[in-house]
């Protein structure tokens, strides 16, 4: 028993140490996954339990003024991480049909492996939506598909800053970030004031656009099992399936929220 943990704990140390990106290894939350899984541990537990009871017999906070600040500061940090990922590879240096991951110390890459461990703390700060959900007690927004997207966002982030610090996995990034300008744009403007709702009748296309997001990167993932080119077959596999899955998610929240309902009124 005691020697088939030493292979394991062997085997773990032998992979971190030949596997990880060493141009990562030392940056913060970079050492290691514990932290994170500390981070995401924490977060569901509030998230589920220790939020909702602080808040049983509590009135909901407005936090008018911290959403407003927050909102502006994720469409302003978007759209900053948008022009890097673009600058450092996207725009003009890499291939859509194959990008290995450059781990050289070359300044575009450094810059591109840099904006992957930015994206990467900007799923961290993007708990907060759900910590703000519990804060104002609504918690029916705190659903599966919420939970899963905020929990694997962070866990997907890591292994790419972990181990693929740039190269054909980071279209993804890229690609969030961008459907992340256009909705807290959307959570910006709902910020404002019940007087702004007449602005807002686009918000089921953000859900249309969260589906196409993962069209894409399935497609764009999917071609890696059929063309040769220097990226890991097992984290194509994976980023493939993981597309599906959110693509599902996020295609029954539609039918739920914009079928069903829309079915159901013109039956009343």
């Amino acid at each position: 028993m005691a020697t088939g943990v030493q292979a394991i704990v062997d085997g773990y140390k032998d992979f971190m140490a030949t596997k990880s990106d060493p141009r990562t290894s030392e940056w913060f939350l970079m050492s290691g996954p514990a932290p994170l899984v500390t981070i995401l541990v924490s977060y569901l537990y509030f998230s589920t339990t220790a939020g909702p009871r602080y808040m049983k017999d509590r009135k909901p906070y407005q936090l008018k003024h911290v959403l407003m600040v927050y909102n502006l500061f994720q469409v302003v940090f978007s759209i900053w991480l948008v022009g890097e990922g673009l600058q450092a590879g996207w725009l003009n240096h890499y291939s859509y049909k194959c990008q290995p991951v450059d781990y050289s110390d070359n300044p575009l890459a450094m810059r591109m492996a840099r904006a992957c461990w930015w994206y990467f703390m900007c799923k961290i700060v993007e708990l907060l939506d759900t910590v703000f959900f519990v804060l104002r007690k609504k918690n029916r927004q705190i659903s599966y598909l919420h939970l899963w997207h905020h929990t694997m966002m962070p866990i997907c982030a890591w292994i790419g800053t972990k181990f693929l610090a740039g190269g054909h996995g980071t279209l993804l990034g890229l690609i969030n970030t961008f459907v992340h300008v256009i909705m807290y744009t959307y959570y910006l403007l709902a910020a404002l004031g019940p007087q702004y709702q007449k602005y807002l009748w686009w918000k089921k296309y953000l859900t249309t656009l969260q589906m196409i997001q993962f069209v894409i990167v399935f497609l764009h993932n999917a071609q890696l099992l059929v063309y040769e080119c220097n990226y890991p077959k097992t984290i194509v596999v994976l980023l493939t399936i993981n597309a599906l899955y959110f693509l599902y998610l996020f295609g029954a929240f539609y039918y739920r929220t914009y079928v069903l309902k829309k079915d159901n009124t013109k039956n009343e």
